[in-house]
């Protein structure tokens, strides 16, 4: 997987469909895999990943907007999936389903809270950025119920959408032979370096890509 103009559109191909195990052994494999090798994923991988993740699944979703993989509060959709990787930070556009640019520079690093510590430092090929937008929740077009517009039950909401999301990743890896790691990142950097509006939140991170031990055993 490369990226060879970081400023351009990446557009990638069509997520494809993979019977490689069933359902319920990618449940039994689910785990998290925090030694992570800098193997790259292939374009076509980080595709079905990110489809996987929040894609678009269906034209007709509830209230008339497009459907999504994961769901969320009145269909709101108000995730947004950056996706860092060596060349630089991108946005996911599911609509599209593309990385749009937002930063060059590898910016994989800022997805790691220093508290944690450089022992957990990880070579992973893609970080994949969870922020909440907050105007998606109050303007949703979905069911317009008074906790969309309460602060407490919303981070309730975005959070809970997040682990949704978040738990497709987990099983997209099982079912691949790949690693994740959903954790904590240095959300100071990561703000500065997307250039949030005030009605956006980073939450968390979670890293993708081979398990180290493969890449030894290959």
């Amino acid at each position: 997987m490369s990226a060879d103009d970081p400023q351009r559109p990446i557009d990638l191909p069509p997520p494809s469909e993979d019977r490689a195990i069933s359902f319920y052994e990618a449940v039994a494999r689910r785990r998290t895999i925090r030694d992570i090798a800098a193997t790259p994923l292939t374009m076509d991988q980080l595709s079905n990943l990110l489809w996987a993740a929040f894609g678009v699944n269906r034209k007709a979703g509830p209230d008339g907007a497009l459907g999504r993989t994961a769901a969320s509060a009145s269909n709101s959709q108000e995730i947004d999936l950056y996706v860092a990787l060596e060349a630089g930070l991108y946005l996911y556009d599911g609509v599209l389903h593309r990385l749009d640019p937002v930063a060059t520079g590898d910016l994989r690093s800022d997805a790691i809270n220093p508290r944690q510590g450089s022992a957990l430092a990880t070579l992973a090929p893609v970080q994949l950025i969870y922020v909440a937008d907050i105007h998606r929740l109050t303007h949703t077009i979905g069911h317009q119920e008074p906790g969309l517009h309460d602060p407490e039950i919303q981070k309730a909401y975005y959070f809970i959408d997040t682990g949704l999301i978040a738990g497709n990743v987990y099983l997209f890896a099982a079912a691949h032979g790949l690693a994740a790691w959903f954790h904590n990142c240095d959300r100071s950097a990561l703000a500065n370096h997307i250039a949030l509006r005030p009605e956006q939140r980073v939450l968390f991170a979670q890293s993708i890509g081979w398990p180290a031990s493969r890449e030894v055993a290959a």
